[in-house]
């Protein structure tokens, strides 16, 4: 890091960072034991509830793809200040939200604006630290951002069981002001403006394309969106799994989802230790056949008809522990061959993670209705198709190696 800062204000901004990031599934996880009453409120199926969580994750998609130019363009603290504004208000227009469409829509411009934190805190970790560094703070603020994971569901099941769902974003939008005080007074700007950066769609999208070209981007970046495949297709069927399917309360809801996030939590600080003996890319491999090792288990589970709590339940504790060192490998992965567009090039990651989560959560909605076992596929495909990418990628720098020895 950089000389200007002491090691308190290197933890206090790290802290903040990890803040930011876990905005987003701070804003997913603690509306989840509410999807019942949203649905008896509006007069709707449970289902289609469920499209407020698929608005929330094209609005991330979209926004962060928006916030990359505009934090190379203006530095990153002018664009994460407007997100935050834009997050606190529309977190009030969901509170008063009179039908769900009107939910669905404030949930998706809510996306936009707080991804806002999670394109800027990336962004921010490779403009102040090394290679192998960006990876280590990042499994710190995976630590951070796993907490939200775990608090959420709870304080959530407890905030809707004592006033109703809408308190959720009353809450958020609270939080999203303490944010905004504390970036305004406490969190340096990390990059100066670069007025070269265009702000053209057609510039826009050419840059992208360029950050697209580059073979180790695209490479991770497509194995972090699948990665993100898993963790979403978990997050939104969650519900149905634990509450409809294994009839848990609200309240016990709540404590299973946080004790699984710790898996999260776990295998990302584990992470942090093995960097210091081995490579990014060599765990990188060893979690994705990890990862397709146990995802094909869970399927043999389910041919067997195995299926109960106490499979389920440890089960996706290790997919989340395996996640954990996954993601923060594969996002120092993909940032390092980029200096003056690293702001871009965390925002397409993020972008493509949230695409695939979409998708994932589309497919979840539709086939997720009755059984556990379309999640167990959706799960195995996408562990196997991260692992399909890494090996390709090890086989072409072998070529290479051999070609240019």
């Amino acid at each position: 890091m950089t000389k200007r800062f002491t090691t308190s204000s290197r933890n206090l901004i790290i802290l903040i960072l990890g803040t930011l990031i876990a905005i987003g599934p701070f804003s997913i996880d603690m509306y989840l034991p509410g999807f019942g009453n949203v649905a008896d409120d509006f007069g709707v199926d449970i289902s289609k509830v469920g499209l407020t969580l698929t608005s929330y994750l094209i609005g991330i998609a979209l926004g962060q793809l928006a916030y990359g130019p505009l934090m190379d363009r203006f530095g990153r603290r002018r664009p994460l200040i407007g997100g935050l504004i834009l997050f606190t208000v529309t977190a009030l227009l969901c509170a008063f939200s009179w039908n769900l469409n009107i939910l669905i829509a404030a949930r998706f411009f809510m996306a936009l604006g707080g991804c806002a934190g999670m394109v800027a805190s990336k962004a921010i970790v490779r403009d102040l630290f090394e290679k192998k560094q960006v990876a280590d703070v990042l499994s710190t603020l995976m630590l951070i951002m796993g907490v939200a994971p775990i608090i959420a569901p709870t304080v959530g099941g407890i905030v809707i069981g004592a006033f109703d769902w809408e308190a959720v974003f009353y809450i958020l939008a609270v939080f999203a002001i303490l944010m905004l005080l504390l970036i305004t007074f406490v969190l340096p700007e990390s990059a100066a403006p670069n007025r070269s950066t265009s702000l053209r769609p057609k510039n826009i999208v050419l840059e992208y394309l360029s950050i697209l070209r580059n073979r180790e981007f695209f490479i991770f970046a497509i194995t972090r969106g699948f990665t993100m495949g898993c963790l979403l297709s978990y997050v939104s069927s969650a519900p149905f799994i634990f509450i409809e399917f294994f009839e848990l309360s609200e309240q016990q809801f709540g404590w299973v989802f946080g004790s699984n996030a710790l898996g999260l939590i776990l295998g990302s600080q584990i992470n942090r230790l093995a960097l210091k003996r081995f490579s990014l890319l060599q765990i990188t491999v060893t979690t994705c056949v990890a990862l397709s090792v146990l995802t094909a288990c869970g399927l043999g589970i389910s041919f067997l008809n195995l299926i109960s709590f106490w499979v389920v339940y440890p089960f996706l504790f290790m997919m989340l522990f395996l996640i954990g060192f996954q993601n923060p490998n594969v996002t120092a992965l993909s940032l390092d061959p980029f200096t003056k567009q690293a702001g871009s090039a965390s925002a397409l990651i993020g972008s493509i993670g949230m695409i695939f989560g979409s998708v994932a959560s589309i497919l979840v909605a539709q086939l997720v209705t009755e059984s556990v076992k379309p999640l167990l596929y959706i799960l195995f495909g996408s562990a196997l198709c991260s692992l399909a990418l890494v090996l390709y990628y090890l086989n072409r720098r072998k070529t290479y190696a051999l070609q240019t020895s």
